[in-house]
This record gives C-alpha cells, structure tokens and sequence, in this order.
C-alpha cells in the first residue's frame, strides 16, 4: 500500500516519496500572535498533527517544525491599544496557543522558530537575494523584483499578464489594490513586487540591517526559518489554502531563487472552516476561539473527531449539529476504547500497570482492520475512511461488552477481543483520539433503575436544549457510577458495569 498525496504544485495525486528514505522534513506555517486562535486554526493544527503522526505509524522519522509570526503590523496594532509591547503580546498569545492545543491533544513540534530569533538567517536570504539580482533596496525598504523569477505563479497557478488590480484571485484571496498615492508604491519598480525588509517608522521595533534600521517582511520570515531549520529542500509545506497565494508563491520565489533547487517536493493545504454555511469572521459575529468553545463543554475529542470527519482539503462547516454528531461519535468510540477497563477483568486479560497498551502494529498474523484503515489513510490521508474502521470495531466492542453484561458471555473468543481492542487504541492514537480512564467506572454507588431513567430523562433534556455541556456531565456522572448509556435511534439504553 503506497502512500499517495495530492499535490498543491503539481495539481494531481503523486506517490510518496522522501529526499531521505525513511525520514520526512516537515514545515507547518503556524499562527500570527496576536489574538487567541480560533476554530481555522484548530483544523489545521489538528489535520497537521495527525499527518505527523500518520507518518510516524507507518515508519517514518519525522522532523516537524511550526513557526510563529511574531512580527506583524496586527500585534504592533493589539501592543499600542493596550500600552504594551510586541514582544509582551506576541509571549502572552504563544502562551495561550500552547494551552489551547493541549486542551486538543495536539503533540507539540520540534521546534517552534519564531521571526524575532531568525533575524540572521532572514537578513542573509535577503542578502543573497539582492546579489543574485532578484531583490533591490529603496529609502531603507527592499523588494522582491517578481518579474525576475520566470517561474512565478506555479503552485497558484497564475500569470502576471492575467492579474488586474482590484480583481479576485481563484481562491477568494489576495485582491492587488494599487494606491498611487501610496508612499510604498512609489519605492516600488513593478507594483507586483513585495516587501523583503520594511523600513522602521517612528515608535516600532527595529531591527539594525546593511539597508538600516526596520523589519522583515512577512513571507521572508518562512523562506529563513524552513533553511534554518530543515535545510535547502524539504518534503512536505503545509499551511491552510489561504495561504497558497501569496505567501506560499512568494516563499517559493524567494526561496528556489537563492538555492536553485525545490523549497518543498509536496505542498499540502488544508480547507478552509465555516460556521453556518458563512465565512468565519468577527464582523459577522460567528468567529469563535478554541478556549470559548471547548469552555462551553464541547469534548475537546469531539472537535478532533468533527476536523477528520471531514476530507483535510475541502471546507468544512462548523454548526451545532456537527458538533452535536461529532459528540455522540466520539461516546461510540470512547465506549470502544474503555472497553479493556470495563470488562478486561471478566476476559481473563492483564492490564498490567493499568495504562492503556500500544501494541506493536507488526501482528503475528495478518490485521485486517490495520490494512483497512491504511488502505484509506494512504489515498491522501483519507481520514474519514480510516475512522469507519475505528467505528467498526468499536461498536463490535459494545455489542460484545452488552452480551456480557446480560448472558455472562461473549460470542467472540477472549483472545480475538483483545486484539480489537488494542487494534482500536492503536487506530485511535494514530488519530488523537485518547480516552480518560477513570477508576471509579468500575464501581456502582447502587442507584435505583428510577433513579438512572430520572437521570437519563434530565440528560435528553439537556440535549433537546442543544444544552451539550450539562448533557456530557451526566453522562459521564452516571459511567463514573458504573452506568453505560448506548444511544441509539430508538432511544437510551443503559446497563450496569458489574
């Protein structure tokens, strides 16, 4: 089974295939510091997450980097409202973002460059630049001269003679608003080219540089820190489909100009979120952040689980019924995943320590859930096909766990069970996907059959009233209390855990 991607450059689906054998350069361009993130920034991390690890399950060493834009006119911006600094800002938001990926589970990266700690390496790419023809200085700023890389427009698939100021890319993006009266404009040789280095203005931070005192341009910083860190050429550019124009095109003008070889042999974009059908965005007052919505008591779970149910590429609508879907998904494989804790001691089986085990995926015999679920995940990291087969065996799991509540037995062979439950800890992990093991889910406190339907009935209300967080805690109030509920179209079905 090989590994397929579809190809941002290219335009079509190619085979895998590293600089390295076995290894995997890997650069996620991350976010701008300047606000808390939000539910965009929550698809990628988590798509780019589980592609890492995607590739780890399957044998690969991969070196993943994330960067941080902590120079940007939006946290100068956010610094002089609040009477503080760039820096202030751009530690208090980084710190923020770290808190917010934990909450999903999201595995840090091995490095996390920021623009701030690159400024060598960015003045030196600009330097390069300058020599090989392809950047000028004007009044302190210097820009990138476009017409100068004949192979401009590749990954977006544009041409400098099709675009007009004032009109749309493809992809809903960049307009190029020309203002002749724009002192920028006027240093400027084409109105294509961009800024590499912004001369200081009064008040900013600065930075001493041969064309004197300012700072660098946005898309210089990621050309610097993907050749700091990873080297001339790498295998896999990913970053959200806004960004495919301009700033992935101009990473790889400045970029392959200096080196003469490819910035990435794979460019990877991830699709953009809506929320009830609209663009995410303030004005239109439907732009959530991760911690407003995980603190309104969504599973941080079923978000991971509502970002693969959907094709990494394509939009993705956030409403309440997704959410709600993703939710109940997440309570069928999480039953999955408790399922050893529950009724492995029954089995016959030894938990050991108590942690959940990660088997090796290298079976004595052939696992056919594996080669599934690889089968899907290698055509282009089809995660939605992978987690049919996690939905499979968990739902096996229950309706074998629900036989041995109420005959004392399994139709499924101890031994087998075993295997699809480490098979499904195993499939979960490469997803993210971690249930909390609770000690008290083994015990009973002795409610009453009332009791339980009184609180099954408070639960369905909670739901009726799109009320999730109440919903969840008695939900997991009565599995504390060793209370299975199994939702179904015909209702709620509970059974006791002893």
């Amino acid at each position: 089974m090989t590994l397929t991607l579809y190809n941002t450059l290219t335009r079509r689906q190619e085979p895998f295939e590293t600089v390295e054998p076995g290894k995997v350069k890997m650069y996620y361009c991350g976010v701008t510091v300047y606000d808390y993130c939000h539910l965009g920034h929550a698809r990628a991390c988590i798509v780019w997450d589980v592609v890492r690890r995607y590739l780890q399950f399957i044998g690969y060493e991969v070196r993943y980097i994330q960067n941080f834009t902590d120079i940007d006119d939006k946290i100068l911006n956010r610094a002089c409202v609040e009477h503080s600094s760039m820096e202030v800002v751009a530690d208090r938001f980084i710190k923020a973002y770290f808190e917010d990926m934990a909450r999903l589970g999201i595995k840090e990266a091995d490095e996390y460059p920021r623009a701030t700690h690159t400024m060598n390496g960015i003045q030196r790419l600009i330097h390069e630049l300058e020599n090989k023809g392809f950047a000028y200085p004007a009044d302190g700023d210097v820009y990138y001269a476009v017409r100068k890389f004949s192979e401009y427009g590749k990954l977006s698939g544009r041409k400098l003679e099709d675009m007009q100021a004032g009109k749309s890319d493809a992809y809903g993006g960049l307009r190029l608003r020309v203002n002749v009266e724009d002192p920028e404009y006027q240093k400027k040789k084409d109105p294509f080219d961009f800024a590499l280095w912004k001369a200081a203005k009064p008040g900013e931070p600065a930075w001493e540089s041969p064309w004197g005192a300012g700072r660098p341009g946005w898309h210089i910083e990621c050309s610097a820190m993907v050749r700091d860190r990873l080297g001339d050429t790498i295998d896999i550019h990913a970053g959200g489909a806004d960004l495919i124009f301009p700033h992935h095109e101009n990473e790889i003008a400045q970029s392959e100009a200096v080196t003469g070889k490819p910035l990435a042999h794979y460019w990877l974009h991830n699709g953009m979120v809506k929320v009830d059908g609209e663009k995410m965005s303030k004005s239109l007052g439907n732009f959530t952040t991760i911690r407003e919505l995980l603190d309104r008591g969504v599973d941080p779970m079923a978000v991971r689980l509502f970002v693969l149910t959907a094709q990494y590429r394509t939009p993705i609508d956030f409403t309440d019924e997704a959410i709600a879907a993703a939710t109940n998904g997440w309570h069928t494989i999480k039953e999955g995943l408790l399922f050893g804790y529950q009724y492995g001691k029954k089995l016959g089986w030894d938990l050991g320590t108590g942690n959940i085990p990660i088997p090796s995926t290298q079976y004595p015999v052939p696992n056919p859930y594996i080669e599934r679920f690889q089968e899907s995940v290698n055509n282009d990291f089809n995660f939605p096909g992978g987690l049919t087969v996690l939905f499979e065996l968990a739902k096996e799991l229950r309706r074998e766990g629900n036989i041995l509540v109420h005959e004392g037995k399994t139709e499924t062979s101890p031994e087998e069970l075993h295997r699809q439950w480490q098979t499904l800890v195993t499939l979960a992990g490469v997803l993210g996907l971690e249930a909390e093991i609770e000690t008290e889910t083994h015990t009973s406190n002795g409610l009453s059959d009332a009791e339980i339907e009184a609180k099954i009935q408070q639960r369905q209300e909670a739901r009726q009233a799109k009320n999730f967080a109440e919903s969840d805690r008695i939900r997991d109030e009565l599995q504390a209390q060793g209370i299975t509920l199994i939702d179904s179209r015909d209702g709620t079905r509970w059974h006791r855990n002893n």
